[in-house]
């Protein structure tokens, strides 16, 4: 996808409720184009492995622990393995809820409802289902809501439609869970309609959610997966019946110069409200635009506040290797501390190898691989003469390789996997898709999803034309409305490029100043950065973060690298202190900070592959 021109500043739009089976439709802002671009939080979960997980041998980091007790779990699937089933986790009172995801085969997600009364002996209560072919995944949770029109405890996820499903549903799912075992919808897929004054039955579909109460409302915020103001706003103090009060983009605010991220695909991934020094803050993960405050006192009026800015070079990369490379981006979570002095943040990262690319006799150019091709790496490289293409929507406009090895493509008009597959089908080995000349596009680099058998990479707009001809043409224009002309004919060849790979490494966590927005520090675990690790232990990414609420510890899921927890100050920074790794490998996704009824302080963990574990930190270990 592509997303339309950013509105300036924030879109407020009146409207009605979805009730179940039916409901007013609300105004919207311009929708998404789909020409298969990774924009959404949706799509950014499509890369999961699990070949890599359980698969192969060894396909984990060795059992360890080191200061965490590990006081119960619960695998929901023993004896009929799910891998990839489980989502997020949350809790409240005796009762742990856990969202069903897509894989490995997708109908009906919803949510596993666990009884934790006894922590050490968990057991499954009932599951939500969620409505046919649709699931869940980031951002179940429960609250204890006290209005006129509701009292007891409600439960919140989001929906997302099963892959090449057309019957799942978007939106909010609310539920109330006042008796656990005995769930009641209450509304079903509310959120953000297409068309003014038409009922429906579809919602955007939402990637995360997130409630909170202020005075006598409550609100949700939605991620919205299917246009640019993807910040929606619902009033549910009637939780029977929600009412959309604001649709915020905030693509312009937290907009960082063209290149100066490995990617530019900005859109809201997660987020969580606290009351910051008497302000009701939101703290968004904008993806590559990075973190974000919004002042919503008055949730039908956001007011941005601040947001972060990447450094120049990944910190990370340059502390551990010496590399001034540019950061991957990535904002995925955050969370305040419990002072609300720092904010504490994971940039996810399923790929641990970027690609360093060459045009002979132009020097090098910036590409982003695509999602499911052959991956360039240190045993699949790119390299040869060049053809320009065209549009390549068919493979009967594609020219005939006559002896070059890579395609080069202009985007526009249909999806990157015909265009991919139409220059594979013409006996190309790999294609270069370079960007359109609309308006936002140009030198931008996005994220290609895009399925076939050849490696295919994205660049920029002006380093397309620099490997079709060496140079850019005197006078070029991109994005002027009067599109500069591509400077070669469909069929003539270009330069000779070299397109190989680097080790960058995974995804890691920040600590911020949640007053100046600066980045303090940073953590990764150790095997994360070495290339010695890039395939055959899992996903070696972050993934959550949780912060406690009485001490300077905050709790991360770390995918195969486990449960991991830190400490962190303005003096020394964030700094390891305990983790987890079980017998046979974990696959941690979601993590929760949980005050249990009776008196103790766990901190709970949704394994994918199996369900829920419960853990305390024990400093003593």
């Amino acid at each position: 996808m592509y997303r339309s021109a950013a509105l300036a500043g924030t879109a407020i739009v009146a409207a009605g409720a979805l009730l179940l089976g039916a409901g007013p439709v609300l105004a919207h802002d311009e929708p998404l184009v789909d020409d298969g671009v990774l924009d959404s939080g949706k799509e950014t979960h499509n890369h999961h492995s699990h070949g890599q997980q359980h698969g192969e041998e060894e396909g984990h980091l060795p059992a360890s622990s080191d200061n965490v007790l590990k006081i119960g779990n619960l695998d929901l699937f023993e004896g009929a393995e799910q891998p990839g089933r489980i989502a997020d986790v949350s809790a409240y009172g005796n009762y742990a809820y856990l969202t069903a995801f897509w894989e490995p085969a997708c109908d009906r997600g919803g949510v596993y409802i666990v009884d934790i009364a006894d922590p050490e002996a968990p057991k499954l209560v009932t599951k939500i289902d969620s409505h046919r072919g649709t699931f869940s995944g980031e951002g179940s949770q429960v609250i204890d809501l006290k209005t006129k029109h509701f009292t007891g405890q409600l439960l919140a996820y989001q929906n997302e439609i099963c892959p090449g499903d057309d019957k799942g549903i978007g939106g909010v799912t609310l539920v109330d869970v006042t008796n656990p075992a005995k769930p009641k919808k209450l509304v079903e897929g509310a959120g953000d309609f297409d068309v003014p004054g038409k009922a429906q039955t579809k919602a955007h579909e939402t990637h995360s959610i997130r409630m909170w109460t202020d005075g006598d409302r409550a609100y949700v915020v939605l991620v919205d997966n299917e246009e640019s103001a993807d910040v929606d706003i619902l009033d549910i103090t009637n939780p029977s019946k929600p009412v959309l009060v604001s649709e915020t983009d905030l693509v312009d605010e937290s907009a960082q110069p063209l290149g100066e991220v490995h990617g530019d695909a900005t859109f809201l991934h997660d987020m969580v409200v606290e009351e910051v020094d008497g302000v009701m803050t939101m703290l968004l993960s904008y993806w590559d635009g990075g973190y974000i405050k919004l002042n919503v006192d008055d949730p039908a009026n956001p007011v941005f506040i601040d947001d972060t800015d990447f450094e120049q070079f990944d910190p990370v990369r340059l502390e551990v290797a010496g590399e001034q490379i540019t950061p991957e981006g990535n904002a995925h979570q955050a969370e305040f501390t419990n002072d609300r002095e720092f904010f504490i943040a994971t940039d996810e990262d399923f790929d641990p190898y970027r690609v360093i690319a060459q045009i002979e006799g132009a020097g090098e150019f910036t590409a982003v691989q695509g999602s499911d091709v052959p991956q360039i790496s240190p045993e699949q490289s790119l390299a040869g003469g060049t053809r320009y293409v065209g549009l390549a929507c068919t493979a009967a406009s594609v020219p005939a390789p006559g002896g070059a090895t890579v395609a080069v493509i202009e985007r526009g008009t249909c999806a990157f996997t015909d265009k991919v597959q139409a220059v594979e089908a013409a006996g190309y080995e790999g294609a270069i898709v370079f960007n359109s000349d609309a308006a936002g596009n140009c030198d931008a680099l996005v994220s290609m999803l895009v399925d076939a058998g050849i490696p295919a990479v994205f660049a920029s707009r002006t380093d397309g034309f620099r490997i079709l001809t060496g140079g850019v043409p005197a006078g070029y224009t991109c994005g002027s409305g009067t599109p500069y002309p591509v400077p070669l004919a469909v069929g003539d060849p270009g330069r000779d490029v070299d397109v190989s790979a680097v080790f960058d490494g995974w995804g890691y966590v920040h600590l911020y100043d949640a007053e100046t927005m600066e980045d303090l520090d940073q953590y990764y675990v150790p095997e994360s950065q070495d290339a010695a690790y890039a395939s055959g232990f899992g996903d070696l990414s972050v993934h959550e973060i949780a912060t406690d609420p009485d001490e300077n510890l905050a709790y991360v899921s770390y995918y195969a690298a486990g449960f991991r927890v830190v400490e962190y100050d303005r003096e020394t920074g964030l700094n390891e202190v305990g983790h987890f790794i079980e017998e046979g490998g974990n696959n941690f996704w979601g993590v929760e900070v949980h005050e249990h009824p009776n008196g103790e302080k766990y901190v709970l963990a949704s394994d994918r592959d199996s369900g829920l574990y419960i853990f305390q930190y024990d400093p003593e270990g």
